[in-house]
C-alpha cells in the first residue's frame, strides 16, 4: 500500500514554518523531560544528602544505558522520514517495527546489568549507604527501560510524519503525573504510603509504561497513523530493515556516549581541582544542559526535514530545510549567549543560598563559566544540528568518527592542557571543551556541505 508523498513547497516561508511547527513541540518535549528528572532530584533531596546522592547516581546509571539504546530509536527517524518522503507506507511500517524489535532486544540484553548496580557502584568507590539506595531504585526502575525505548521509537514515527504535537502533550502529561505521584509516594502525601526512593522508582516505571501506552493509543486511534498497521503481524521479521536500524543506530549510540562521557570526565577533572570549582561547574553545566535542549529538539526536526526532502528526491528542499534549521538554531543560540553573558552571576545565584559561607566564592567562579557556557551554545548548537542533518541523509558512521575525534583528542586534550600544564584551572577545562565542540561543528558542517554538493552534482549530471 502506498500513499501520496508530501506536497512539494520549497518557499523559504514554508521551510521556516515547517521548522517551527516541528521544532517547537520537540524542544518543549525535551524541556519537559529535563523537568521530570529535576522534579525527582528536588523531591528526593528532602530526604537528605544520602537520598539526593543516590538518585543522582541512579539516574546517571539508568540514563547512560538508556541513552545508548536511544541511538537505535533515533535511527528510525531518518528511515521513516525518507520512506514518508517517497510515499512508501510499507517501508515506514518495516522501519518502525524493526526499530521496536531492536530496542526490545537491547533492553533484554542490558537488563542483567541493573541486577549488579549496587556492586558496580561500590566498585566505583561510592559509599555503601548511597550505593544500596541507588540499587534499590534501579532494581525497580529498570523495568521501565523497554517501554521508554519503545516510546522513543514511536516518537520517531510521530516526528517523521509531522505529528510532533502529540509528543509534547504526552510528555507534559507525564511531567505532571510524575510530580504528583513522586511527591505522594516518596514523602507520603495525599494519603499515599511514604516509600522513599522506592516510591520514586515505582513512579518512574509507571510513567514510562504510561507514555508508551498513550503513544500506542494515539497511533491506533488516528486513521492517518493506523494505516501503517504497526502491530499487524508484529512478530514477522524484516531482516534488511533490522540490520539497517543496527547499521544506523550503533554509530549514533557511540556518538551520544562519547559526548556524555566527555562531560562526566569534565566533572572528575573539576573535582580534582577543588570543591568550589566543582560546585561552580555543576551550576554552569545545569544552564548549558537546559540551553542544549533547544538545539537538541531542533536537531531531530532537522533530521526529519532533510530526510523527507531527500526521500522524495528534492535536492533544493534538502538545502533549504538545512539552512532554515541552521538559521533558527543560530538565532536561539545567540539569544542564549546574550542572556548568559549579560547576567551570569544572577543566574548562578538561582542555585545557591547566598547566606552560606562559600556562596561568594562559588558565585565568583561560576560567573565566567556561565559566560563560556553561553559561547558553548553557538558551537554546540551548530554541531548538534549538523549531526541531525547528516542523519537525515542516513550518514552516521563518518560523523561518529568526526565527533569522537573532536570530543576526545581535541576537546579533552585541550581541556587537560589548558587546565593543568598552562595553569588555567577550571576555566581551562571549559575552554578546552569549547575547542572540541568548535571542531565538531566545523567538521560536521563541512561533511554535510560535501555530501549535499556531491548529491547536487549527481542530480545535474
Amino acid at each position: 500500500m502506498h500513499m501520496i508523498a508530501p506536497r512539494l513547497d520549497n518557499s523559504w516561508a514554508s521551510h521556516f514554518r515547517a521548522t517551527f511547527t516541528l521544532g517547537i513541540p520537540l524542544i518543549g518535549a525535551q524541556l519537559a523531560q529535563l523537568g521530570i528528572h529535576t522534579t525527582d532530584v528536588v523531591i528526593l533531596g528532602r530526604l537528605g544528602a544520602a537520598h539526593l546522592a543516590a538518585i543522582v547516581l541512579a539516574s546517571q546509571f539508568f540514563f547512560t544505558i538508556f541513552i545508548f539504546g536511544s541511538g537505535f530509536a533515533t535511527a528510525v527517524i531518518p528511515m521513516v522520514a525518507q520512506a514518508y518522503g517517497r510515499g512508501d507506507v510499507v517501508s515506514v511500517r518495516r522501519s518502525v517495527r524493526m526499530g521496536m524489535w531492536v530496542v526490545l532486544l537491547y533492553s533484554l540484553l542490558t537488563a542483567p546489568i541493573f541486577s549488579y548496580a549496587e556492586q558496580i557502584l561500590l566498585f566505583a568507590g561510592q559509599k555503601p549507604e548511597v550505593a544500596a539506595l541507588a540499587g534499590d531504585y534501579l532494581t525497580i526502575a529498570h523495568w521501565g527501560m523497554p517501554p521508554a525505548l519503545l516510546f522513543m521509537t514511536l516518537r520517531g514515527l510521530a516526528s517523521a510524519v509531522g505529528k510532533a504535537g502529540i509528543i509534547l502533550r504526552i510528555t507534559i502529561t507525564i511531567l505532571v503525573l510524575n510530580a504528583f505521584f513522586a511527591y505522594g509516594l516518596v514523602l507520603g502525601h495525599f494519603g499515599l504510603p511514604a516509600l522513599g526512593i522506592k516510591g520514586a522508582a515505582y513512579v518512574s516505571f509507571g510513567v514510562n509504561v504510561l507514555s508508551f501506552v498513550l503513544m500506542v493509543a494515539y497511533v491506533q486511534s488516528r486513521p492517518e497513523m493506523r494505516r501503517y498497521e504497526l502491530f499487524v503481524r508484529f512478530w514477522r521479521p524484516d531482516w534488511p530493515a533490522f540490520v539497517e536500524v543496527l547499521h544506523l543506530g550503533l554509530p549514533i549510540s557511540f556518538t551520544i556516549i562519547a559526548e556524555v562521557s566527555l562531560f562526566t570526565v569534565a566533572s572528575l577533572l573539576m573535582g580534582s581541582i577543588g570543591t568550589i570549582e566543582l560546585a561552580a561547574h555543576g551550576i554552569a553545566l545545569q544552564f548549558a544542559s537546559i540551553a542544549f535542549m533547544f538545539p537538541y529538539g531542533l536537531a531531530q526536526a532537522a533530521t526529519v526535514r532533510v530526510g523527507v526532502a531527500y526521500g522524495r528526491g528534492d535536492h533544493l528542499g534538502v538545502i533549504r530545510a538545512a539552512i532554515a534549521c541552521m538559521i533558527v538554531a543560530t538565532g536561539i543560540a545567540m539569544a542564549g549567549t546574550a542572556l548568559f553573558a549579560a547576567i551570569p552571576t544572577q543566574l548562578a545565584g538561582i542555585f545557591l543560598d547566598r547566606q552560606s559561607t562559600e556562596a561568594a566564592q562559588v558565585l565568583a567562579y561560576a560567573g565566567p563559566l556561565i559566560v563560556i557556557a553561553g559561547i558553548f551554545q553557538l558551537v554546540d548548537g551548530l554541531q548538534a544540528i549538523a549531526a541531525g542533518l547528516l542523519r537525515g541523509l542516513k550518514d552516521t558512521r563518518v560523523p561518529m568518527l568526526l565527533a569522537i575525534l573532536s570530543y576526545w583528542p581535541i576537546g579533552f586534550g585541550c581541556a587537560w592542557l589548558f587546565a593543568f600544564p598552562l595553569g588555567l584551572g577550571g576555566i581551562g577545562v571549559w575552554l578546552g571543551f569549547l575547542c572540541g565542540l568548535t571542531a565538531a561543528a566545523i567538521m560536521l558542517c563541512w561533511r554535510f556541505y560535501v555530501r549535499v554538493s556531491r548529491e547536487g552534482r549527481a542530480v545535474t549530471a
